[in-house]
Order: structure tokens, then sequence, then C-alpha cells
């Protein structure tokens, strides 16, 4: 069963998701600019990154106005409750701006360091995932009702069909490249879609056997990776260790070790 106090905050986050997801779709201005740049001249950020967080701080905070936030614009603060917001106001942002239909609204709810909700919304899909740790994941969309998720079954890997992401730092994404080129012979096939959340959320609902990418942040993954374990999927970054910056990723439990044991083998989180 899950926790009253959860599930308050699950209907909180798709509120604000949904939201968020409606001002981006239907404001969505016909001379869109770059607004800004971040860690190069092609990794942006438009005016509609920024009015999306602002809408999703600003309505969660009218009803939890204690609790931190994590913003992948600029919010930042701690709280007094314990529970922190971990945002992604438009997780593919380039897509976006060229009218692509692949980008996505992350919200996550962390409990004590730990990640309790999960919402993602796909709005050019008119698809919204959810989790609650402990509680599955669950989607809904052009089908019929709300669809608990699971992730595909058991497949070798070279009958795997994996997504990535490339960096916007050309040094980085060379070496992501090198990767990629070796991987390619020994799965079904590589998609890059250029949104991690989206990704993710196909690893749950078995429409990707896997999903890997170096370079990530917390708000890239929190609601995703919930969303993905909740389905059935492992996640994990390099062997041993949680999905982080060097390197995340997401899988079945039939690849996940394989695609793992290959990618530490080929330097993937290498600098």
């Amino acid at each position: 069963m899950t926790d009253p106090f959860h599930s308050d905050l699950l209907a909180l986050a798709r509120e604000a998701a949904r939201r968020a997801a409606e001002l981006l779709r239907d404001g969505r201005p016909a001379d869109l600019a770059v607004a800004a740049t971040k860690s190069s001249p092609i990794d942006v950020v438009t005016e509609m990154d920024i009015a999306a967080e602002k809408l999703i701080t600003g309505l969660i905070s009218e009803h939890r106005p204690d609790d931190g936030f994590l913003g992948e614009e600029g919010a930042s603060s701690e709280g007094s409750t314990g529970v922190r917001w971990v945002i992604d106001p438009l997780d593919g942002t380039v897509n976006y701006l060229y009218g692509l239909p692949t980008w996505s609204v992350s919200v996550a709810a962390e409990q004590d360091g730990e990640t309790v909700v999960g919402v993602v919304e796909i709005p050019m899909r008119g698809e919204t995932y959810h989790a609650v740790r402990g509680g599955g994941a669950r989607a809904t969309g052009a089908w019929e009702g709300e669809r608990v998720l699971a992730c595909r079954p058991p497949a070798p890997l070279d009958q795997a069909l994996v997504s990535t992401g490339f960096n916007y730092v050309t040094e980085v994404r060379d070496h992501q490249a090198d990767v990629a080129r070796r991987l390619i012979p020994l799965l079904r096939d590589i998609r890059r879609g250029g949104s991690a959340a989206v990704d993710l959320c196909d690893v749950a609902a078995g429409r990707l056997d896997g999903y890997y990418e170096r370079g990530l942040h917390p708000w890239d993954l929190a609601a995703g990776d919930l969303i993905a374990r909740e389905a059935g999927a492992l996640t994990g970054g390099r062997p041993g260790e949680r999905p982080a910056r060097d390197l995340a990723i997401a899988a079945t439990p039939a690849v996940f070790e394989p695609l793992q044991r290959l990618l530490e083998d080929f330097g993937a989180w290498h600098d």
C-alpha cells in the first residue's frame, strides 16, 4: 500500500508537471530563441525553460513552502522538511527549440535523500509516466486507462535496442561517439532521442532494452530512474555504483550486466 504522504507528493508532482507541459506545448512562441547557453554554445536555454521552472517551483511552494528545490535552471534551496523537489522543466531543450516532439517535463520528490516520487510528462506524445517508490510504475496515454509498466522480456545483448545521448562539450562527445561506434556491432541498434527522461520512460514501457549516458545531472535522472526501476529495470552507474554523472545505465535485468561490463571495458566514463 502506498504511503498516503507519498500519494500527496505524487498528486502535487503530477499537477506541477501537467501545468508546465501545457505551458510549454501551448505557449511556445513562433519566434522562440536561445536565451542563454550552459556548458557550450550548443547547450542552450530558452525563455520557456525558465518560465516552466518558475511555474513548477511556484505551484509547489504554494502547497509546501518549506520544502527544498534543485532545478536545472537555477532553483536551489535546502528546505527544512526533509523533502526536496528535483526538477527538469524542459528535458530535451534542443528538440523543443527545433520543433521536434521528443521533450519532456520531469518532476521528482526526494525524502531524506531518496527519490520517492517521479513524474515525467511527454506532451507531444500525450503520455504521462509516474511512480512511487515500492508502488510500481504507471502511465497514461493514447491507450485506454492507466497502464502498469513493465520492461521488456529477456533478450541477449546482440538483440537489444539501446539508446544513448551525447554531451555538448566537443571533447566529451568525441569520446562518446567512439564508445557508441564500438558498441553498435554488439547490439541490435542504437538510438539517440535527445531527452534522458523520455529514454528512461521508454525502458520502463518496454520500448527499449537499455539506455546509457555520461554527463547527466540529478534533474535529468531523478524521476525517470525511479520510473524505470519500479517497472522492473535495473539502474546503476559504474560497477557497484548508483547512476551518476560519470555514467548512468538503465536496462532490463538480462541486458544490464553485459551492457555495464562493455561500457566499463570501453571506458565510457572517462574524461
